[in-house]
């Protein structure tokens, strides 16, 4: 803590401890007022604008030091002041004296409290910045809450001065008016509780409701509008159309189906989207094959003395086309429609809230689920159309080795597939325009991947920006930026794998009044749009293009829309999603790593496991990587993991399973792990952090006993 601090928390509690050493709450009682109130009411007469000032100060001074005596000089407020001027008075004074509490409290503690209890808090901060103007102006109406403490706490939160400033003014003036016509009949008032009556409690806690049916009916208005224009129809003849037939079309028809709600899905090119035909399947297959020619590759470290490597590009291609038709009845038309579900392949369109174009046809629903997706995004870069590129769309043509195989992009996409390609023969550069790859990894992580990615052949080209793509005598060659100069790249084929954008096109959403906004579907914490009869999921919305969170994603959607409930929705939480990229080695974390946790000011403690000492890793070959956990300090609860190493895909549910349930690391280590398997890991790392936080003083005593029972 600052200087400044110290010195001003010590002011504080000075002026608190004289207050009460100086017992000067004696003149903040009923008795003394009453006792008072002919010479109080004959110095008014004679002073007014003096007795106004000193009471304004007094109150203020009151309230900033949360000192008890505000409900009494509310009630001398009115028997001083009248009604009017005492309103006038008291409501002023006690926002200004509530919001210098607030300032107050906020300098002293926000930093401290948030950086010690960050993750506690991350619901209520984002809860705040949301709705936080609302919580207050609740927490005002209804006075069984202590508004001294209403103003320590909102000091520890994101809230704006300016917002506590004027929801306070706005938010007590009903209970300043109660107190300050009491106050105007103080002789007759026996005691504070005559003034709270069950009966004027209740109305206040009337009043604290009313905020809530107040932003009920805000939303039901807001949704009015956007409607206003479209003519709903009599009757439905579905309860629900899915546009998209990818992981969040699926699982959203799917749900629908279930409960036995009418459900159509639409799709217009093949079923399962891009997860299926051109993302995780033929990607994961392909790295599949890859591993292989990298173990046979490293045969001698396995005590193989002879092995040969042939790699056919074409019979490779042919297991990743086999591997999706093997999995693609899963996803198909027949079996959705055997769910239930019915299925036309064709061009969506969305006409109205409640209308959806198909095939010439339309289609009545009483809600619209977009799933649309998203598609490889291609940078503007000149000269980029004059050669033949591909993205993780189209490279699943190729039959033939690609020779030198230029990569754009340096994350998962990116990595997945540079390794995977030069593993199997390619000559493969890779660029990227930050400093590391996977660069929303910790440091650590991006680095043991780029080494692994070296050592198998790839040309990893951090730090360089690709500006231009040339065509000269046939040659082809991209031009890249690094540190300030030019750099000659010649290649073969080229791969654009720098991210994906959302489909939101050509489907008539904004039409109807659908927000776009910074390339996504914007919708709020239920997934529902602007119009409140259209809800959308998967990547067309974001934050996450996984196909786990897009399933995730689906789940809410179809529920809040199937089951339209204004006092019940469900929000979606992504505090507790895991994410992997499957290089080698394979990167998977859940919650925050440590560079996040750093941005974000957390104090965490870090809790890393070497794979190096991992039995299993060792035999298997692969004993690089690492398991790293990050804690309460103090304390086991988890706050995120990140692995690095051996199936880190399979390994990081453990620890998401942990967070989701509130399991801790004491719990991971009195669990039973089968030896020797790679998940003991996981318990080795919770080991460490017991051991870390071993009890020495009751260690020191356990040894003085042993000593004494070897005498």
């Amino acid at each position: 803590m600052r200087a400044s601090r110290w010195i001003l928390l010590t002011v504080v509690a000075f002026a608190v401890a004289a207050f009460f050493l100086l017992d000067l709450g004696r003149y903040f009682t009923l008795d003394f007022v009453q006792s008072q109130q002919a010479a109080l009411e004959a110095f008014h007469r004679e002073n007014t604008l003096l007795t106004a000032a000193l009471y304004f100060l007094v109150y203020v001074a009151v309230t900033a030091l949360s000192l008890p005596g505000a409900a009494i000089m509310t009630l001398v407020g009115g028997a001083i002041f009248g009604l009017l001027w005492g309103t006038v008075l008291v409501s002023f004074a006690s926002t200004i004296g509530a919001t210098l509490a607030f300032l107050l409290a906020r300098f002293l503690f926000r930093d401290h409290v948030q950086r010690r209890f960050g993750p506690y808090l991350e619901a209520v901060n984002r809860g705040v910045e949301r709705d936080g103007a609302l919580y207050l102006f609740m927490l005002r109406l209804v006075p069984a809450f202590p508004f001294f403490a209403i103003n320590l706490v909102m000091a520890l939160t994101p809230m704006k001065t300016v917002t506590f400033f004027v929801v306070s003014q706005i938010g007590m003036l009903a209970g300043t008016l109660v107190y300050v016509n009491a106050g105007t009949q103080i002789a007759q008032i026996d005691s504070l509780g005559a003034i709270l009556s069950p009966q004027l409690i209740g109305a206040f806690v009337l009043l604290g409701i009313f905020p809530l049916l107040a932003r009920w009916l805000a939303r039901f208005i807001q949704g009015r509008k956007a409607l206003r224009g479209w003519t709903r129809p009599r009757s439905f003849d579905r309860n629900l159309v899915v546009i998209g037939a990818g992981s969040a079309g699926l699982v959203t028809s799917y749900i629908a189906a279930a409960v036995k709600a009418r459900v159509t899905l639409i799709e217009r090119g093949e079923m399962g989207g891009d997860c299926l035909n051109t993302g995780c399947v033929p990607s994961k297959t392909l790295i599949r094959s890859a591993r292989l020619a990298s173990e046979i590759q490293r045969h001698r470290d396995f005590g193989i003395q002879d092995a040969t490597l042939e790699v056919d590009f074409g019979q490779v291609m042919d297991r990743v086309k086999e591997a999706v038709e093997t999995i693609a009845p899963h996803d198909s038309v027949e079996r959705y429609e055997g769910l239930g579900v019915e299925v036309i392949q064709g061009e969506a369109r969305i006409t109205g809230p409640w209308s959806v174009e198909v095939n010439g046809q339309t289609l009545t629903s009483r809600h619209i689920v977009v799933a649309t997706g998203a598609r490889p995004f291609v940078p503007p870069i000149p000269g980029l159309d004059q050669v033949q590129f591909h993205t993780s769309e189209t490279i699943w043509s190729i039959r033939e080795n690609p020779g030198r195989l230029l990569v754009l992009g340096g994350g998962p996409i990116g990595c997945e597939l540079a390794q995977s390609f030069q593993r199997l023969g390619a000559q493969v550069i890779q660029v990227e325009m930050e400093t590391r790859v996977l660069n929303r990894e910790d440091p650590e992580a991006s680095e043991l991947v780029a080494n692994r990615l070296r050592e198998d052949g790839v040309e990893l080209l951090t730090g360089h920006r690709v500006t231009a793509v040339e065509v000269e005598g046939g040659k082809q060659v991209a031009v890249a930026q690094a540190g300030g100069e030019d750099v000659r790249i010649p290649f073969d084929t080229l791969l654009v794998a720098v991210g994906r954008q959302a489909r939101v096109e050509g489907f008539g959403l904004e039409e109807v009044g659908v927000t776009v906004r910074n390339g996504v579907i914007e919708t709020d914490a239920y997934l529902q749009t602007r119009v409140p009869t259209i809800y959308a999921c998967g990547d067309c919305v974001g934050p996450y293009q996984f196909t786990h969170a897009a399933s995730h994603q689906a789940w809410h959607a179809a529920v809040n829309a199937l089951f339209t409930n204004p006092l019940k929705r469900f929000k979606v939480d992504y505090s507790h999603l895991p994410q992997a990229t499957y290089t080698e080695p394979e990167v998977a974390r859940v919650g925050l790593n440590e560079t996040q946790a750093r941005e974000k000011g957390r104090e965490v403690e870090v809790t890393t496991y070497d794979l190096a000492e991992q039995d299993r890793a060792i035999a298997d070959g692969a004993a690089r990587g690492f398991v790293k956990v990050l804690t309460v300090p103090g304390k086991d609860r988890i706050l995120g993991a990140t692995i690095v190493g051996p199936h880190a895909g399979e390994l990081i549910t453990e620890f998401t399973l942990a967070m989701k349930h509130g399991i801790g690391l004491n719990k991971i280590l009195g669990t039973i792990h089968p030896y020797p398997t790679l998940m003991e890991a996981n318990k080795s790392v919770a080991g460490m952090w017991k051991k870390a936080h071993a009890p020495q003083g009751i260690l020191r005593m356990v040894e003085r006993y042993h000593r004494w029972r070897r005498r």
